[in-house]
């Protein structure tokens, strides 16, 4: 039995998800290393993608969007940013999680509406690229007057009952998000190749135990937004193997369990919903001490973009951008190194670079609340 340590599985983490020294790679090869990007706030997912790449800004990973990179509903039904070439396998295995409905009785559709809803999407968009009401217009000419009763509560007003199904819509193939138009978000048919079924969520377990593991089916479970037993079973089907975590059972992949020589070093800033703090697991360990509290959100993580020092949440941080004018706080939960403090300015000065912008570091106590 392998016994590994925090900082060893802390190591290999960060070297994986191109943390540890920037990759010389194209924006797809960094959003399948992390196994997709986080795109509910895509300036977000510009930076997270920018950050692990030499050379890269948020320019250049824009204009990977719809390239190299494709824009839908990844792990827990949230929108990502997964590479174009994976796609096929990402439906196969987001389409493998049972699908448990959630919406109250009052307003919950039938199996039969929920496939005749997904129906109607991807015909709508076959050959189209539509904003929202023009898709909702086509989905309820499609299926009838009941998929158009507005009784879904959203922001300010009320969405129509169809629109509860995007995510598993996304989920099975029916659409990704297109160019949009103006400032209004687009959907198109999803660009999937066509040959034998993959076993998608095998696949999953694999690209999710090279990045993050050692883990559990219980933490995989939870990244991609399935139950335990779904997760259990795909685990079964990728030869893990067992080690210990600071004591406790854990899986990598039967043959992938090389370890760096040296104990992660380094001061990174990460943005909100970055993928290796959202994956990454046990929370105690990567969150520990007063991170916990001042860096989570009820236990979710992303909420806040953190600062990591050698491999641990030490800190939060928030910039705020006016024209070419960058102003980045950083909340330290610990004294800096007068080293890291120099390393923390160059990590400030790379992500104006990346960001594209002009940076201002304050030291200081960050006043913006959670990211919902």
């Amino acid at each position: 039995m392998i016994e590994l340590t925090w900082p060893q599985v802390s190591a290999r983490r960060l070297a994986r998800a191109g943390l540890t020294a920037p990759m010389r790679a194209e924006p797809a090869e960094a959003v399948a290393a992390m196994c997709g990007a986080h795109a509910q706030v895509m300036s977000a997912a510009e930076a997270s993608i920018g950050l692990r790449l030499d050379g890269v800004t948020r320019t250049g990973v824009r204009a990977a969007v719809g390239e190299g990179l494709v824009k839908t509903h990844g792990p827990r039904g949230t929108v990502h940013l997964l590479p174009a070439r994976d796609l096929p396998l990402w439906v196969a295995a987001m389409s493998s999680i049972p699908y448990a409905d959630r919406a109250p009785a009052s307003i919950r559709m039938t199996p039969e509406q929920i496939e005749q809803v997904i129906a109607a999407i991807r015909d709508a968009v076959a050959g189209a690229e539509l904003t929202i009401d023009e898709l909702s217009e086509a989905v309820v000419a499609a299926t009838g007057p009941w998929a158009g009763e507005l009784v879904m509560p959203a922001f300010q007003g009320w969405w129509p009952r169809w629109r509860q199904v995007m995510g598993p819509a996304a989920h099975r193939g029916a659409f990704v998000f297109g160019a949009g138009r103006g400032r209004k978000v687009t959907y198109t048919a999803a660009p999937l190749a066509t040959g034998p079924a993959a076993d998608g969520a095998a696949w999953l377990v694999r690209a999710y135990l090279r990045a993050y593991g050692p883990a559990t089916p219980a933490q995989f479970a939870q990244w991609a937004g399935g139950p335990v037993t779904w997760a259990a079973e795909a685990f079964r089907r990728v030869e893990p193997a067992e080690v210990r975590l600071e004591g406790q059972r854990a899986w990598l992949l039967a043959g992938d369990t090389e370890l760096p020589d040296e104990p992660p070093r380094g001061v990174r800033l990460l943005p909100y919903f970055d993928a290796y703090v959202v994956a990454g697991r046990p929370r105690e360990l990567l969150y520990a001490g007063a991170a916990a509290e001042r860096a989570l959100a009820g236990g979710q993580a992303g909420n806040f973009p953190v600062l990591l020092v050698d491999g641990q949440v030490s800190g939060v941080w928030h910039q705020r951008r006016k024209g070419r004018t960058m102003d980045v706080t950083v909340e330290p939960l610990r004294d800096l190194t007068p080293a890291q403090a120099r390393e923390l300015d160059e990590q400030v000065q790379r992500l104006g670079v990346v960001m594209e912008a002009a940076p201002r570091l304050t030291i200081g106590t960050v006043t913006v609340g959670a990211h919902a």
